[in-house]
């Protein structure tokens, strides 16, 4: 496939334009002329240089490789079907839907935008984080930087023992079934060849206590309302997770509260105040 230089550039500026600050999270500002994004925030939202994003509408440069486009599709807030443009438009073929895909929809990024007083994480079917609010971070640490199979929140319950230092040791048994039997579903809906059949293959070479737990074929245990975590600085919270799921993608939003006037509603608010803790 060949890039469309024109076509992209066309597309892009169309996008920018039509986009205003708060659609995507970010201050309007006092002195703004422009009618819908800069350059410079649409590159600062795709993660990449002003120099670079600019060159694109001025269809100048390098193709853009997938990793860039994908990056660019997630900053622009653009809906599947128009990702899937962008991605032609640059000379490339879109990438997979449903369970193995990584792109948020619009909708999911404004709710989580939004939520910038609560604890909040936007998360695959293989409970891979893609996104946290600033209080998410205070509470459970960054989980957006980890790779490869780390990636998954269950992959990690099982090889790396620190994870469970952030959760309740009563609720330990029961996570372990958890991680488990959401596993064995997901394997079971996407089948060989999938991440879930990669990731159960992992586990059962480097976890005696995951081939334990497997081996009972367990299916179906629901994670509990109530969530129970150990946070380094301020101790025991006890939150209530609510999900929203887009069907579209896998994508779960967990959103996490307190009964206000608890202790944890107390902890919460000194949580925003401390921010973001390195990971212990």
């Amino acid at each position: 496939m060949m890039i469309d230089r024109t076509g992209l550039a066309e597309f892009l500026r169309r996008r920018r334009e039509s986009l205003q600050p708060e659609d995507v999270g970010l201050p309007r500002g006092q002195r703004r002329r422009t009618g819908g994004l800069r350059r410079e925030e649409v590159a600062a939202l795709c993660h990449m240089s002003t120099d670079y994003y600019a060159r694109l509408e001025r269809e100048r440069g390098p193709r853009p490789s997938e990793q860039m486009i994908a990056a660019i599709a997630q900053g622009l807030h653009l809906s599947l079907d128009e990702r899937d443009h962008l991605f032609r438009l640059a000379g490339h073929n879109p990438p997979a839907r449903g369970g193995a895909g990584e792109h948020i929809s619009p909708g999911m990024l404004r709710i989580l935008d939004r939520l910038d007083d609560t604890p909040a994480e936007i998360v695959t079917e293989l409970g891979e984080t893609l996104r946290q609010t600033p209080l998410g971070v205070a509470l459970t640490g960054d989980l957006t930087g980890y790779t490869g199979p780390a990636r998954s929140i269950g992959y990690r319950w099982f090889t790396d023992p620190a994870m469970r230092d952030r959760y309740a040791p009563e609720d330990h048994p029961f996570l372990t079934r958890m991680w488990a039997s959401g596993l064995r579903q997901i394997l079971t809906l996407r089948g060989p060849g999938s991440r879930a059949a990669y990731l159960t293959d992992l586990l059962l070479a480097r976890s005696e206590e995951f081939r334990q737990v497997w081996n009972d074929h367990e299916v179906g245990v629901r994670p509990n309302e109530v969530k129970r975590f150990i946070h380094p600085e301020v101790g025991r919270l006890e939150l209530n997770c609510q999900q929203l799921v887009d069907p579209a993608q896998g994508h779960s939003l967990l959103v996490y509260t307190a009964v206000p006037g608890s202790e944890s509603h107390e902890k919460l608010q000194l949580l925003s105040v401390l921010g973001p803790q390195p990971l212990r």
